[in-house]
């Protein structure tokens, strides 16, 4: 059989005049020769076809060579095949013509027919079902074959493999405990990115909608998944892979990637809501110092505003947000402050009167200034999706910036509001067209990242330092991320591991929890696992609510105190090797911590691991998560592995038991491993950070220690502002011999910052 006609070199299909699309044309775009763009076009003059995720226009690359037999298109690029058949059904074959990804028919969704008697029946007894939106603009339902698992979708609760699981992408300030049911299918952030991996093939979809949507991962059929979207167009990735790695690097190539940090905010971090003073925060400084734990920032929730106004400072408790600022970075501790988009609705102030005056607020459908109830009381909120906005909200940073608060951190920007959520029809006028708050509410906390980023950059010519609690795909490129507010209870701590490998696996990196839990009241046994699960998160911050136990390091006994400065101590160790991955993760986008599927994509035997993680691809931390445990089964992956706490080696690719009384985390250290670590310092101030020591971990435990064949290779800069981008680092490349004196050779193969150690010193352990 002969085809009928051939293309050669095309960049993309478009399939019209079709019932199946009403007032809309399908188009398939090769991106790449892995990345696919699968879109509707409306038949309107006016349709914009933008991205909040993506900063820069689409640029197509990829070519397509297309083919037409009967009612099927078939457009191959170099490494996949898609065949496009006239129900609009796509199949997606690898190069050897493997099936990796199929369309269906969605199956009878049985939650479908509830009806409203039976939803209120249940209301009644105080339940409140989460329904999702009955008017589906367009869904798409592929094949399970048995093999998938999927992972990713930001911090959703459940485990780490999403499989038999539902979602909803709508950003919610949810009070209640989060857990893994069904009532969580929405949280703070909504990052559309999935990746399913199979035993033969692995591949990312990414639904670029900002509309609510819903992801049914073989929920409602165990034989399909499907992805909906109520509004908008359909406009999804298909982005295909060799591995997980590459899936996470071609998507990150679309939404961008984690710039480098600033080196201090890899240290330890205290938070409360909230410290009440400038003398209660100095208070805490000096406890820092007098029970000898590191520390490099300490952030001021909500209570340091005049009247929870953003952008000023009570004058009675902190009379002086410099004078305290410069205090703390003369103990080598930066100040961080929240702000709010929520803006007091008062005469008089500054910042409400300029919102007013330039039309930077949303607005009602009537023409008037939308009003809801937050902090501050009568509040109204910045309209983010107009420029000038963003730069009127950045130009305002500068109120902190010129007292010297080195961070910030956005919080309440789902938006949430204490009177009822904002309606669907609240107008968001931007740089293009009017919007809909049901089109923005999900890309809000987004574009608040985004002007909070462009207004540090500006006013402090160092890199920002950004933390969201709300957040959309490629908001990355602009802010660190936390969970929430998440509660002192065990199942939290569980929940913590999985939700931040997810967030790595979708494009979000440098993210953390509350250690200790945020709400309720946490107990010395779970502080001390909680810095022991998290002594390798990338933002590392303790965070506790008004009304509850404290939980800075010294509120309970001697022997909590001693277990946290043990594991605050172990993170600082490693920063070095953090700040590694930072620069690993801003060229290529892989996450710092990672699944261990990540890394043993052929081991079935962690498909479904939650309760373990690795950072890099050197370190293993398998946490005690359980009240009362002091033992607890260990899987280690292939090859030779290091018990940090013994030094025993050990062989991998088997389970093992692990002895862990209260004050140890088994923590593992990959045989043939090179990591580069810090001496004993207090907090990252430059001084402190001139020394470093080059640890190799041999495979084997003989006196020849040195004879296997390794390398690393360490980054290193300033740690502070830009000049990295103009060459301003140094690379070195670390290796072991044993004819060697202590085995360790440097050589420096980029040499462009001038402020090298003074001194580096080998340890093999």
């Amino acid at each position: 059989m002969k085809d009928k006609h051939v293309k050669s070199d095309m960049p993309s299909v478009t399939i019209s005049n079709t019932e199946l699309i009403k007032d809309a044309s399908l188009k398939v775009e090769a991106v790449t020769d892995n990345i696919i763009r699968i879109h509707t076009i409306p038949n309107t003059p006016d349709y914009n076809d933008t991205s909040f995720a993506l900063e820069d226009p689409l640029e197509v690359k990829g070519k397509f060579n297309i083919s037409q037999y009967n009612s099927t298109i078939t457009a191959s690029t170099n490494t996949i095949t898609l065949k496009i058949k006239t129900t609009l059904e796509i199949d997606i074959y690898d190069k050897d013509g493997y099936l990796l990804c199929s369309d269906c028919e969605p199956a009878n969704d049985e939650l479908d027919e509830y009806t409203k008697a039976e939803i209120e029946q249940v209301k009644q007894e105080g339940h409140m079902p989460d329904t999702f939106d009955d008017n589906i603009k367009y869904k798409v339902t592929k094949r399970i074959f048995g093999d998938e698992a999927f992972y990713g979708l930001g911090d959703k609760t459940g485990f780490l493999n999403k499989r038999g699981y539902e979602y909803i992408m709508w950003n919610s300030d949810n009070p209640e405990p989060h857990v893994e049911n069904a009532t969580f299918r929405a949280l703070y952030k909504s990052i559309p990115f999935f990746i399913v991996h199979r035993s033969k093939g692995t591949y990312g979809i990414f639904l670029d909608n900002t509309y609510k949507s819903h992801f049914d991962l073989g929920f409602s059929d165990a034989g399909s998944y499907s992805f909906s979207v109520t509004d908008g167009e359909l406009n999804y990735y298909f982005i295909y892979g060799e591995s997980i790695k590459e899936v996470i690097k071609s998507y990150t190539s679309l939404t961008g990637r984690s710039p480098l940090p600033q080196l201090w905010t890899l240290g330890y971090h205290q938070s409360r809501w909230s410290y009440m003073s400038a003398k209660e925060v100095l208070e805490l400084v000096d406890n820092f110092e007098n029970y000898d734990i590191p520390c490099d920032a300490i952030h001021l929730d909500i209570d340091y505003m005049d009247k929870f106004k953003v952008f000023t400072n009570d004058k009675e408790r902190f009379p002086s947000l410099k004078e305290l600022s410069d205090s703390l970075n003369n103990h080598g501790i930066k100040l961080v402050t929240i702000i709010d988009p929520g803006v007091k609705a008062e005469d008089g102030y500054n910042i409400y009167d300029e919102g007013i005056k330039y039309n930077h607020f949303a607005r009602s459908k009537d023409g008037t200034v939308y009003h809801n109830v937050v902090w501050p009381g009568d509040a109204v909120f910045p309209n983010f999706t107009s420029s000038n906005t963003r730069e009127w909200w950045g130009n305002n940073i500068k109120y902190l910036t010129d007292n010297n608060i080195s961070g910030i951190w956005n919080d309440m920007n789902e938006p949430a509001s204490f009177k009822g959520a904002l309606p669907d029809d609240v107008v968001f006028a931007g740089d293009d067209k009017e919007r809909l708050h049901k089109e923005i509410h999900n890309v809000y906390g987004h574009l608040m990242a985004k002007a909070t980023y462009e207004g540090l950059k500006k006013n402090s010519q160092k890199r920002p330092f950004v933390i969201t609690r709300a957040c959309y795909s490629g908001s990355q490129k602009y802010t660190t991320a936390w969970t929430g507010d998440n509660q002192s209870i065990w199942t939290h701590l569980k929940l913590a591991i999985p939700q931040l490998l997810n967030l790595g696996l979708s494009g979000m990196p440098f993210a953390g929890v509350d250690i200790g839990g945020f709400g309720s009241n946490t107990t010395p046994e779970l502080l001390s696992r909680w810095i022991e699960a998290c002594c390798f998160s990338p933002l590392f911050r303790n965070h506790s609510a008004k009304l509850t136990h404290r939980q800075e390091p010294w509120a309970f006994d001697e022997t909590t105190l001693n277990i946290y400065r043990k594991y605050v101590k172990l993170h600082y160790k490693f920063i070095p090797y953090l700040y590694d991955l930072c620069y690993e993760e801003s060229l290529t986008g892989l996450p710092i911590l990672r699944p261990l599927i990540m890394e043993y994509e052929d081991d079935k035997n962690v498909i479904n691991c939650n309760d373990e993680y690795l950072v890099g691809s050197s370190i293993l931390v398998a946490p005690i998560t359980d009240q009362g445990a002091t033992v607890r089964s260990v899987y280690l992956p292939k090859g030779v592995w290091v018990d940090y706490n013994s030094g025993k080696r050990i062989n991998g690719n088997r389970y093992i038991l692990y002895k862990a009384p209260v004050d140890v985390c088994p923590i593992f250290i990959k045989g043939g491993s090179i990591l580069p670590v810090y001496p004993d310092i207090p907090n990252l101030a430059p001084e402190n950070t001139r020394k470093l020591i080059v640890e190799f971990y041999p495979s084997d435990d003989t006196d020849n220690k040195t004879n296997e064949s390794c390398y690393y290779m360490h980054y290193q800069d300033n740690g502070t502002d830009f000049k990295y981008q103009a060459e301003e680092y140094n690379l070195y490349k670390f290796s072991f011999s044993s004819n060697r004196p202590n085995g360790l050779k440097a050589e420096l193969t980029q040499n462009g910052y001038k402020n090298k150690y003074t001194n580096i010193s080998a340890v093999i352990k």
